[in-house]
């Protein structure tokens, strides 16, 4: 009986002790350290669950951001311009034949 006393509260010891997960960089501190965030994304790429969604959720916001600046698209007030109309000179002549 003091047997299993003994070993559950040593299970229990170490269930405690466990390691606990270290903490994620941050947005900002990745989008000032290119090198750091290259680092993370290879490793979000290689090994997602060992990284961790958190940290790679933060990679992908980071790089995100480097990659739009300020947060938004500098192309995203430009309107949309249509092709121009073929020049008049090219147009075929049109058919001046009667139509029945």
């Amino acid at each position: 009986m003091r047997r299993i006393i003994l070993m559950t509260l040593c299970a229990l010891a170490l269930a405690a002790c466990e390691k606990k997960p270290p903490p994620i960089e941050g947005v900002e501190s990745l989008v000032a350290n290119p090198q750091r965030l290259r680092a993370l994304r290879e490793a979000c790429k290689a090994d997602h669950a060992k990284v961790g969604d958190a940290q790679c959720n933060a990679v992908a916001e980071a790089t995100r951001r480097r990659f739009l600046g300020s947060g938004q698209s500098p192309y995203a007030g430009d309107p949309v311009k249509p092709p121009a109309p073929p020049a008049a000179e090219s147009a075929p002549p049109a058919s001046s034949a009667p139509k029945d």
